[in-house]
């Protein structure tokens, strides 16, 4: 099959064996599979990770121990737990520390026209959302998980921080949710994308010295968490939800001095984000900026990478 694979110095297409799932696995033919952040990051050296990219993803079964999973469209959970640990038994299969990860750590990933994945791990999506719609329901299941991981009441104030793809979605999530939050970042076309949500956007320079309760840093930047820590209110809350390669400086003093909270937010919960994209209640296909097939995936990953530029899907 044909696959983008990672080798620690470049991605390419390369023709690769088919993957043959193992007991207790699906093999999934790969419909659209999204380009995310972290797959730049991977590119860029985090996680040192070689292999095949990719972990957004909606396909169609075509092996599976039920038969009755044939031909069922699916999304898939990307952490893959050993299930038997303290923490998996506790239920943090996410942060099983022999977990492997869906195109990230140890496990082939999603940029290819098959992928083999764990039974537990896949998700039908349900009829009437679109493979484009389906495509984003890993990263907006991480926008959710901020309301999982934390308490955020109707009247408090939040700031977004990042006009990037999972920023633009934290913002459709706290709308959705009733949390009416301020959007903060570099782009008025893509802040236009938040329009009638009730979320107020507006440029960087012009968010003066405002002060907030819980600060969402998705800007993908390392200067984004400066930003943070100097907007949020003494004993606020900042969220941080960028990944990249290479090491932050964090003022501590200031976490000390005013008492912060400061929170790490990963990967979420999928039945809220496929709730919410068969109710149609939130709508990340505004986000999509182009579509390539997989034998142009390096073209694709150079868009993608480039300035401005939100979701860019792929599809075997």
């Amino acid at each position: 099959m044909k696959a983008v694979v990672f080798d620690g110095n470049r991605a390419s297409v390369q023709d690769v064996a088919d993957p043959i799932p193992v007991p207790g696995e699906a093999l999934v033919r790969v419909s659209v599979a999204g380009i995310c952040n972290t797959d730049l990051e991977i590119v860029r050296g985090y996680m040192g990770f070689e292999g095949i990219l990719g972990h957004e993803m909606v396909g169609v079964v075509e092996a599976h121990p039920d038969p009755a999973m044939i031909g069922q469209r699916v999304t898939a959970e990307i952490n893959l737990p050993c299930g038997t640990c303290e923490r998996c038994s506790m239920g943090l299969g996410r942060h099983c520390p022999k977990r492997t990860v869906l195109g990230i750590l140890g496990k082939d990933g999603c940029f290819a026209e098959h992928v083999t994945m764990p039974i537990g791990n896949l998700h039908p999506v349900p009829g009437g959302v679109s493979d484009e719609a389906a495509v984003f329901t890993e990263p907006l299941a991480a926008a959710f998980e901020i309301l999982e991981q934390l308490d955020v009441p109707r009247g408090a104030r939040v700031l977004v921080l990042g006009d990037g793809k999972l920023g633009l979605l934290i913002s459709m999530v706290l709308a959705h949710s009733g949390v009416v939050p301020t959007h903060v970042g570099r782009h008025l076309d893509k802040l236009r994308i938040l329009e009638g949500l009730g979320v107020e956007t507006m440029l960087e320079a012009a968010l003066g010295d405002r002060l907030f309760d819980v600060v969402v840093e998705a800007t993908g930047s390392p200067a984004g968490l400066d930003l943070a820590l100097d907007r949020v209110r003494p004993r606020g809350t900042v969220v941080l939800k960028s990944t990249f390669h290479g090491a932050v400086t964090v003022d501590t003093a200031k976490v000390v001095i005013d008492e912060l909270t400061i929170l790490g937010s990963r990967c979420g919960p999928f039945a809220p984000a496929l709730e919410a994209l068969a109710a149609g209640t939130i709508d990340p296909t505004p986000l999509i900026a182009e579509t390539y097939a997989l034998s142009d995936a390096e073209a694709a990953i150079a868009r993608a990478g480039s300035s401005g530029t939100l979701k860019v899907l792929l599809r075997p």
